[in-house]
């Protein structure tokens, strides 16, 4: 596989943590704690295959209604994942960035954050996305009222507006849009998942839940990809 066929931008829709517990007479908990061992492995995996964008879907606004109890754990399973294992994925070359809204997140969750974006890594050799309280409708409607006070300050003017322009207000301004979106646990939907990225994106969709989706099961979608033809509206792309 050559690096010319590799994508240049993976998304990844983990699913399947509590199915995969559930399955195995485990708590929920047990299932989140083992998707972090896999969200380890598959960045490690996607910096070492020469991906330059990888951006994960860890926390959407509609998971907030889950347990109480499951949402507490999650915060704090995220604090204690960012404090232990940020300035690694520095030294190793990767940078965090966070895509979604601030409001309504906890203010600790909000300073780990900061804390793992604000390090720059040397040499930058891959960005990571973490898409958290993210949901794609938020996105495009935060975008459009980023354009609509522009156009009423008279820094934009209407009939300038285009796909460029509105580009340039999403969470990942500045980033090539997804080559490869990959869903786990067999689900067959987006989520409110970048619905504007991905308009052009290939699927690889996968029955493993993501608690094993391994570095095997990262690389054989990366094959799957590499044999594909893409196309723009019927324009070959690669």
């Amino acid at each position: 596989m050559t690096k010319d066929r590799l994508p240049v931008h993976v998304a990844i829709i983990m699913d399947g943590n509590g199915r995969w517990a559930k399955a195995r007479g485990m708590g929920r908990t047990q299932g989140h704690l083992e998707g972090v061992k896999r969200v380890e492995e598959i960045i490690k995996a996607a910096r070492n295959a020469g991906i330059k964008f990888l951006t994960i879907y860890a926390f959407s606004t509609e998971n907030w209604t889950r347990p109480h109890e499951e949402v507490s754990m999650i915060m704090r399973t995220f604090i204690q994942v960012l404090g232990q294992k940020a300035r690694d994925l520095c030294k190793n070359g990767v940078a965090i960035r966070f895509i979604g809204r601030r409001q309504g997140v906890p203010s600790e969750v909000l300073e780990a954050m900061d804390k793992a974006a604000a390090l720059v890594p040397d040499p930058h050799l891959m960005t990571l996305n973490v898409a958290f309280n993210y949901g794609a409708r938020g996105e495009i409607v935060d975008a459009a009222k980023n354009l609509a006070v522009q156009a009423a300050d008279g820094r934009v003017k209407p009939e300038d507006i285009d796909e460029k322009a509105f580009s340039a207000c999403l969470y990942t301004k500045g980033q090539p849009d997804p080559d490869l979106l990959i869903r786990t646990s067999g689900e067959e939907r987006i989520s409110n998942f970048l619905l504007w990225q991905l308009s052009y994106a290939e699927l690889y969709l996968t029955e493993k839940c993501w608690p094993e989706f391994t570095e095997e099961e990262f690389l054989k979608a990366l094959s799957v990809y590499a044999q594909r033809e893409r196309r723009w509206g019927g324009v070959k792309i690669n």
